[in-house]
């Protein structure tokens, strides 16, 4: 025998009544907290953008001193700028310097900071807190103070006006930055790994090479696209120590477009949007490891 439940409606709006309402989760977000936040985001990205895209405008002007009335640019604009400057000016040698100098440093620096980040990390030896601190010292002196002496050692080695001077210069920059960079990121791979490499009888250097490396590609990306742009873009120490028109790097070429009585700043312009794409390159490359890099340093001291 069976027997049949009827819900009465008053049974029904009990139910309902009783029914739990559905909170909102610690990470969601109100309607006016996620309209405030898109409005933020789509401003700072208009703010980023700007820039970029004024200069792209201003380099489709064929007068220099179209960037005083660019209201005028509409109407003619033309990509002769870009024209004059591949096939006029030196800007493939600027190129060629600058990937030799740039890659040069990307690869020796990160190189050397890569050993010394992962001896720090995982080697005690007396002095290694002091030596870190002095590395970070060395950032602290300007580059005036810097010029003399580092000329003068580039002087009495004879590698004034080449490339692997200003290599070496920058790698003094870069890899002070990038060994604390990198033994951040080491400190966050488990010693476990360490000590499995040595049960199956690795050297120290072949733990280093075959198992902490592949692990810190993240580390590694970052630090590569740091000491590339710190190369790629610096402008005193290139134009002091490279004194040959042929080695400019693309920093000190677009000096050549502004002198004492004139400024050629269309062709400026256009240079300067032409030097975005190499770096552009270089950042896409890299740009799946670069997030994963720059958080992860900062989870273990």
């Amino acid at each position: 025998m069976s027997t049949t439940t009827v819900e009465t409606p008053a049974t029904v709006s009990e139910r309902t009544a009783e029914a739990p309402r559905r909170t909102r989760g610690r990470g969601d977000k109100s309607l006016a907290g996620s309209l405030v936040s898109h409005g933020i985001l789509i401003v700072a990205s208009l703010i980023a953008l700007f820039p970029i895209v004024w200069l792209i405008f201003l380099s489709l002007g064929p007068d220099k001193d179209d960037y005083l009335r660019p209201g005028g640019i509409w109407k003619k604009m033309t990509f002769d700028n870009y024209s004059f400057v591949l096939q006029h000016t030196e800007f493939f040698s600027w190129l060629k310097s600058s990937l030799i100098v740039s890659l040069g440093t990307t690869v020796i620096g990160v190189l050397i900071a890569a050993t010394t980040g992962y001896a720090v990390s995982r080697m005690r030896f007396p002095g290694y807190r002091k030596f870190m601190w002095v590395l970070l010292v060395t950032q602290m002196f300007p580059v005036a103070v810097l010029m003399v002496p580092m000329y003068q050692m580039l002087s009495d080695l004879k590698l004034i006006d080449s490339y692997l001077g200003l290599i070496l210069v920058y790698c003094s920059t870069a890899v002070p930055y990038c060994a604390w960079l990198l033994k951040g990121y080491f400190d966050t791979i488990p010693f476990e790994i360490d000590e499995a490499g040595r049960v199956d009888g690795l050297t120290p250097f072949g733990t280093f090479a075959r198992l902490i490396l592949p692990l810190a590609r993240p580390g590694l990306a970052v630090a590569g696209f740091y000491s590339f742009l710190t190369a790629f873009g610096e402008v005193a120490f290139a134009s002091t120590f490279m004194l040959s028109d042929t080695k400019y790097t693309f920093a000190v070429g677009l000096q050549s477009f502004v002198s004492e009585h004139d400024a050629q700043r269309n062709l400026m312009a256009a240079t300067a949007v032409l030097i975005a794409i190499p770096v552009s390159v270089f950042f896409y490359l890299v740009q799946k490891n670069l997030v994963t890099g720059l958080t992860a340093g900062g989870t273990k001291g």
